[in-house]
């Protein structure tokens, strides 16, 4: 017995395909940025710099890379950074997880003022000048702890749980009330299982903030250079790169000109450390999409 299929249309068809087309289009256009930066962190210094690479490197090289792999205290601000991420994300989502549950807490005493100053923070700091004053007056000034304490707590973060937490069913809670659990014991053998989705997106958004952060290790830890961060460390290699760059431009040797500059390119330094900074955030996200979709999308519809 023959099924019945039902028959497209010529029109139906010719959608299709320019639909197909232009999803595929979009695709193309917003994975070519990071795939030029690849193949440019890839290719000869001297090939590049009058005829930039469209689809692949020309002439393939991994001396970028080699270069600051070389570069002194890499592995240690490296290690740094990993460790700093780590117990950063940790730190943080706990904190924001366990505050973002207790506001849903009617019997939390001045929850609606404190909820409130919560808020105003999203809007109004005190400034670059008072938040040093702070971190100094708390002896945080080149210490590791800089790094995680001023992050533990994120207004933004807070409201994504908060809602989140005040979607799911009520009667559980009540329930293992009910049976003598404290608040403590509810957080965390009932919201955090359930929350997964809304503390993966979290995590991301955090991990993100800290592994590309650099400009409190300028500020707070700029003396310390056992605490140098690997994005200010790639951050002042690429500066030197620069300024190297500069130099051998006013220079008169021109055998030493081209030498330099065929080892030495600015733009090519530039598009390596994106590939460096980025690449473990590629390497997470996909992990996480399952959860960060459905968190990002259920505490984004609440206020």
């Amino acid at each position: 017995m023959k099924k019945n299929k039902i028959k497209t249309s010529p029109s139906r068809k010719v959608f299709q395909v320019c639909n197909y087309i232009l999803l595929l289009s979009f695709t193309l256009i917003c994975l070519y940025p990071f795939w030029y930066i690849v193949i440019y962190s890839v290719s000869e210094p001297s090939l590049v710099d009058t005829n930039p690479p469209l689809l692949l490197p020309r002439g393939f090289t991994l001396a970028n890379y080699r270069d600051i792999f070389q570069v002194a205290g890499f592995f240690q601000a490296l290690l740094v950074s990993v460790v700093r991420t780590l117990i950063g994300t940790v730190a943080s989502v706990l904190s924001c997880s366990f505050l973002g549950y207790l506001f849903t807490q009617k019997e939390m005493p001045g929850k609606k003022i404190l909820y409130r100053f919560l808020i105003l923070t999203m809007y109004i700091n005190g400034g670059m000048i008072a938040t040093f004053i702070v971190i100094k007056s708390y002896g945080l000034l080149n210490n590791f702890w800089v790094y995680i304490l001023p992050m533990m707590i994120s207004a933004y973060n807070i409201v994504l749980i908060k809602t989140y937490v005040e979607q799911l069913p009520a009667s559980l809670e009540e329930s293992a009330k009910l049976d003598g659990a404290g608040y403590l014991t509810v957080f965390t053998k009932i919201i955090l299982p359930l929350s997964k989705p809304i503390i993966a997106t979290v995590a991301v958004f955090v991990a993100v903030g800290h592994w590309n952060s650099w400009f409190d290790n300028h500020i707070y830890t700029r003396g310390n250079e056992a605490l140098t961060t690997l994005q200010y460390l790639l951050y002042n290699y690429l500066n030197e790169a620069q300024m190297v760059a500069d130099q051998i431009k006013n220079t008169s040797n021109v055998d030493g000109v081209n030498q330099l500059m065929a080892s030495i390119s600015p733009k090519g330094v530039r598009m390596t450390i994106t590939v460096l900074a980025s690449l473990p955030i590629f390497l997470v996200y996909p992990f996480m999409q399952k959860y960060f979709v459905k968190g990002i999308m259920v505490g984004a519809v609440k206020g």
